[in-house]
């Protein structure tokens, strides 16, 4: 606008020359009057004669020249609106609202725009959104689709004068604020290339066989190598068909290699073959199952192997038959239905225990934590290593800064027993002034930092040990030293008397301590109804050896009237959808572990005949913790992990933030239902 006003100024100056020059001899003509009058009269009629025709030149030629100046102007604007016209690149203009003002004839036949021009740029791609209008940058850069191309479109703010907007040369009078000029540039072409490229990027995937030895056992030497045969067959042909390259590089181990793009139809089909496995069968007693990771999108092929090792780490951390999938920071799981088998070898509890013992005997003390609002299991399992870290003269402390009234008797008995010795329970202000590079964290019956009682433990830089029995999800504590996380197990307390057995002749536990351990199997168990297996009455009776009494353990667990009746009522209020699911709510109002009664409540309703799954919710503290438990037809893992949580296959649980209990009530209802539908359960 500047210039403009410079350029006026200008012509301006050049036009009024005559007059400047009419004025200048006016003034000689004056000085000369006072020098020689005669002069002066003599001059005088040639300075009117000079004023009247610069007059008449400067009213002629500056009529004459604005005339053609303005249709130099004109001729101008219309070539500039037939270049903007014709311009080979979508271009258009539109004002802060989003009204699409003008637009040349590439962007007409692209928009496919109405001729009253009242169509809104939103109207037109649905990656722009209302209410980013009024715009309030100076350029916005947007990915957009239309009619199948690929476009990339640029908004840049056009400084337009009030000039400009009044001779409305390409009829912007209705703009309303500033102008914004629309740029379109076609990547179709370079979108789909890329397309390809991704798509014929390298998978790296692993195929275990996740009891090969069980099932070989479990038919005849001779019929072995033809269940082998079928294995592999089925395996191969499921590969090949998706131009997969499959390897075996261990008698139960199977290295692939496939395109990325083959993986959306495994995905679609949700890996078919973890059942069409299942289904080969020649005799053997028990079902082949096979477990799969698969890794991409790291920028070298020997990157991608490790997050397909890594992918196979957490499908057998979850139990086994399923698959993984990891894509750098993101994992998706498929599978895992079925339940853990357990296995009879307990060469991996004593190779794991003597690592323990190594761990603990180089540390120079040991800090003990569960998750959150710790449970008897919880408890049970750190007093377990409390008693080995005491026997090897270690200075062992459980972290805790929230007892449950039901606990608490059990916790102070055992105290009580510990003659001589330290506080056994701390604050988790005081563990993290404790905690130092030289400390050994022993994290038990929880595999997530985040769950665990106090987190900030965990980035000291000491070393972590992981005892746990549930499925590990893609938060997991990173770089343990030692990691014992077995699903199959009943309870933690079942691992830690394993390991107890095996750490050390010299290691006993007291009486009150194998009764915690033995109340954490019973509660995990519903009393040895759930995940109850050869083991789990194994570790049992060690500990009925060690002093555990059945009777003093029932009195321990016995229920106070006021969480009875919140049970009852939870029960009572259930209600049934989608035919075979229970859901309710447990009332928290003086209760000192709602949560617990939850859970409990969640147990009760599997007694009901019909019933696969049920949920309960119960509100505490500002969340809505969700207890889901199932017998064996349906996985509450699979459901629970879809809002943030996990656990088992047939105990699992999560917390619900931000919402009311009836808006959390419908969503797992929402949610259960949706994935019976696509077949998830």
């Amino acid at each position: 606008m500047s210039n403009k006003k410079k350029s006026k100024g200008r012509l301006q100056q050049y036009l009024g020359w005559p007059i400047l020059f009419a004025a200048a001899i006016a003034v000689v003509n004056v000085i000369l009057f006072f020098v020689d009058q005669t002069a002066g009269f003599v001059m005088l009629p040639l300075t009117l004669a000079g004023a009247v025709a610069s007059g008449l030149l400067y009213w002629y030629q500056k009529t004459r020249i604005y005339g053609e100046v303005l249709d130099l102007t004109a001729d101008n604007a219309q070539v500039q609106h037939q270049v903007l016209t014709q311009l080979p690149v979508p271009y258009g203009l539109m004002d802060e609202s989003g009204h699409v003002l003008w637009a040349n004839d590439r962007l007409w036949k692209l928009f496919e725009l109405s001729n009253n021009h009242r169509n809104y740029l939103w109207d037109i791609f649905a990656e722009i959104k209302k209410k980013d209008f009024p715009l309030t940058e100076e350029s916005y850069r947007y990915s957009a689709q239309l009619d199948g191309g690929f476009y990339r479109l640029e908004l840049e703010r056009i400084p337009v004068s009030e000039e400009m907007m009044s001779l409305d040369m390409l009829g912007l009078k209705d703009a309303q604020g500033g102008l914004y000029g629309v740029y379109l540039y076609d990547e179709t072409e370079i979108v789909l290339y890329r397309r390809e490229n991704d798509e014929e990027k390298m998978v790296v995937g692993l195929i275990y066989l996740d009891n090969y030895d069980e099932v070989l056992e479990s038919i005849e030497e001779v019929r072995r190598s033809l269940l082998v045969a079928l294995i592999d067959r089925k395996i191969n042909r499921y590969m090949t068909r998706l131009d997969g390259l499959i390897k075996k590089i261990e008698k139960d181990k199977y290295l692939v290699i496939l395109k990325k793009k083959h993986l959306a139809t495994l995905k679609e089909e949700k890996f078919t073959l973890l059942e069409d496995v299942k289904t080969v069968s020649i005799g053997n007693d028990k079902t082949v199952t096979i477990s799969i990771g698969l890794g991409l999108g790291a920028d070298t092929y020997t990157k991608n192997y490790d997050f397909a090792r890594t992918a196979m780490d957490m499908a057998l951390g979850r139990g086994g038959d399923q698959a993984v999938v990891k894509e750098k920071d993101n994992i998706a799981y498929f599978g895992g239905k079925s339940q853990k088998m357990e296995r009879n070898t307990r060469v991996k509890a004593r190779v794991k225990a003597h690592a323990l013992r190594e761990l603990i005997e180089k540390s120079d003390k040991v800090l003990v934590m569960g998750h959150r609002i710790g449970d008897v299991d919880s408890y049970g399992a750190a007093i377990g290593i409390h008693r080995i870290c005491t026997t090897l003269g270690k200075k062992c402390h459980v972290v805790s800064d929230v007892i449950t009234a039901s606990l608490r008797p059990m916790l102070e008995r055992v105290q009580a027993n510990q003659e001589g010795e330290e506080q056994v329970l701390i604050s988790c202000e005081k563990a993290l002034e404790m905690v130092d590079t030289s400390t050994l964290v022993v994290v038990v019956d929880v595999n997530r930092p985040s769950y665990t009682e106090c987190p900030g433990i965990l980035n000291r830089g000491c070393d972590v040990v992981v005892l746990d029995h549930h499925r590990q999800t893609s938060e997991k504590v990173e770089n343990p030293v030692l990691s014992y996380v077995e699903p199959y197990a009943s309870s933690t307390c079942e691992l830690v008397a394993e390991i107890l057995q095996y750490v050390g002749e010299e290691v006993r536990i007291s009486s009150s301590e194998a009764d915690l351990m033995y109340a954490g199997i019973v509660v995990d168990t519903n009393n040895f109804i759930n995940k109850a297996g050869v083991r789990t009455f194994e570790a049992a009776a060690y500990l009925r050896r060690n002093g555990a009494d059945v009777t003093r353990v029932r009195k321990m667990l016995r229920d106070d009237m006021n969480d009875y009746k919140a049970r009852a009522a939870a029960v009572s209020e259930a209600e049934i959808f989608a035919q075979s699911y229970a859901i309710s709510v447990c009332p928290s109002e003086g209760l000192e572990s709602p949560t617990v009664v939850g859970a409990q409540a969640a147990n009760e309703l599997l007694n009901i005949v019909g019933v696969k799954a049920s949920f309960v919710l119960t509100p505490y503290k500002g969340e809505i913790y969700v207890s889901a438990r199932s017998i064996d037809e349906v996985n509450v893992q699979v459901i629970m992990e879809r809002f943030g949580g996990g656990g088992h296959m047939t105990i699992a649980g999560a917390q619900l933030k931000d919402c009311t209990v009836v808006e959390a009530k419908e969503l797992v209802k929402h949610t259960v239902t949706k994935m019976v539908e696509e077949g998830d359960i």
